[in-house]
């Protein structure tokens, strides 16, 4: 008799959002396992960026640092018309970081690299990645979901988490549609090469009225990501990609004597997909990332979503596989991120027409993509059965953010070491966080501290004697903090209520009723 394994949490597939969902239950002590059907890790470039809110999420995660030391920010855009340099670009070159936004530019990084922070991270929590293990079928009752391995193995889990990509075997298994359309005239070749004799500061992009390539480099790496309108045949047909139509292309359009691709470690082609799953839940098992919704590669958001996918799965998982909550918050996972999806689609779709439009003109590139949207730093859930509140007049009035926005960072201080610290730090990791702003907030965060325990970290900002001094003033600022305050904060870092300093007995309503 096969021999079956259990845990709380199976993830399928090991990419960003896997990995992500798996990182975000292990650190909350939820077991987890993640497999994948790959015998070796990847080396391909891929997405090949974090985007803002990305940034904000790993630093929660603790792999921030290490991403912006593999990566490459604001990086330049250098554009090329009949092979002469004729422009370049800063990558939101105009912006800088503010009190309540630390990072004013995405990361460019390899995918490859992204997933081996990420699987960094997990291992210090004792999880790895377990290759090798395809899931084959898996069957679903009242208490669990029972997965089959290709090898005849057989693992017990509460939840099982598809985030097996586009193609995603879990999402076909559960008969959920995928409705959309492929756009097969739209392709574009893809690989990574080495190219000696390019300068590695500038992402240099040659768009001609007969086509176009474009080479990105990547920090402490020989090779490129090169991205090329395809070669077609006689009848109109794309070519598959190979090293030597690289060159041709090369030949074409950059021009330069003498410097050819070599050493390719990853071709392949694209064509534009559109599609998104109907549901994103059915009974225990959830998808998420390209297995609930694919798109334009316009903006980068396809792995950004993904990840931003799984951070709001997983802290709700965490918090029904411990029995912090009941499994009815499970249920606002596909309610808020359903809608994001379907925003992100209509998004890229109107970015990759912009693109397209702007790259006639010389001297522009792929800088006319960007956008405050494609930060994904406004996306919220205002809509969502978890945003709870707002003070009395505050949508009226404007003053703050609104319960389902993203909660602003802030520099303060710590009143007893006097150590800088930002509100971030105070909101990362698996807990809501309570902030009491003013003297008065002081006995509500003592109300509610005594109740929840872990479940929430209560911080004083500009109490007194202990928590926080808001020197700057940016916390109240970011929060239209006016008198006695209190701002609960979702473990995701979007505000889930702000009510006045004797409002505590609400937020302690509210949080009681995520157990039922």
């Amino acid at each position: 008799m096969t021999a079956t394994t259990t845990t709380a949490v199976l993830v399928v597939g090991a990419g960003p959002t896997g990995l992500t969902l798996a990182l975000t239950l292990a650190r909350d002590g939820v077991p987890v396992r993640i497999i994948d059907k790959a015998e070796t890790f990847h080396r391909a470039s891929r997405g090949k960026g974090l985007n803002q809110r990305s940034r904000e999420l790993f630093d929660d995660l603790g792999v921030g640092e290490e991403a912006a030391r593999s990566g490459i920010e604001h990086i330049v855009l250098r554009k090329y018309r009949d092979g002469v340099a004729v422009a370049d670009d800063v990558t939101f070159g105009d912006r800088a970081p503010t009190p309540d936004t630390p990072y004013a530019s995405g990361l460019v990084i390899p995918q490859w690299r992204t997933e081996e922070i990420l699987r960094g991270r997990l291992a210090d929590y004792g999880v790895e990645v377990e290759l090798g293990c395809e899931l084959v079928g898996f069957t679903q009752d009242d208490d669990g979901v029972t997965a089959t391995l290709a090898d005849g193995r057989r693992v017990r889990a509460s939840y099982l988490a598809g985030c097996d990509g586009g193609h995603s075997p879990v999402r076909k298994a559960l008969g959920v549609g995928f409705e959309g359309a492929t756009e097969a005239e739209e392709s574009m070749v893809v690989g990574d090469v080495e190219v000696d004799g390019l300068d590695t500061g500038y992402w240099h992009q040659w768009f001609d009225e007969d086509g176009a390539i474009m080479l990105c480099p990547f920090r402490g790496s020989r090779h490129w990501q090169l991205q090329g309108a395809p070669e077609r045949d006689a009848a109109g047909r794309p070519v598959e990609p190979s090293l030597e139509s690289f060159q041709r292309l090369f030949d074409r359009h950059v021009r330069i004597p003498g410097l050819r691709p070599a050493d390719p470690t990853w071709i392949s082609s694209y064509r534009i997909n559109v599609r998104m799953a109907d549901r994103f839940r059915v009974g225990r098992v959830f998808l998420a990332g390209d297995a609930a919704h694919v798109h334009s590669i316009a903006g980068g958001l396809g792995m950004n979503t993904g990840i931003q996918d799984a951070f709001n799965l997983g802290w709700k998982l965490a918090l029904v596989a411990r029995g912090a909550a009941g499994p009815a918050l499970l249920a606002t996972y596909e309610e808020e991120r359903q809608p994001v999806a379907a925003w992100t689609l209509k998004l890229t779709d109107e970015r990759l027409r912009v693109v397209r439009e702007a790259v006639a003109k010389a001297g522009v590139g792929t800088e006319a993509v960007f956008s405050d949207d494609i930060t994904t730093l406004g996306v919220g859930y205002r809509w969502s059965s978890l945003s709870w509140g707002d003070r009395a007049g505050e949508e009226a009035d404007g003053s703050g953010p609104r319960a389902g926005d993203r909660a602003p960072d802030a520099p303060c201080r710590d009143v007893a070491t006097g150590r800088p610290v930002r509100l971030f730090e105070v909101f990362a990791g698996p807990h809501f966080t309570l902030l009491g702003f003013g003297a008065g907030g002081a006995a509500g965060l003592a109300e509610v501290a005594a109740e929840c325990g872990d479940l929430v970290r209560t911080c004083l900002v500009d109490g007194g004697t202990e928590g926080l001094a808001d020197t700057g003033g940016h916390a109240r600022t970011a929060y239209g903090a006016e008198g006695g305050t209190l701002v609960l904060v979702r473990p995701d870092l979007h505000i889930a209520l702000t009510v006045d300093e004797d409002g505590a007995r609400t937020v302690l309503d509210h949080l009681r009723a995520l157990g039922h």
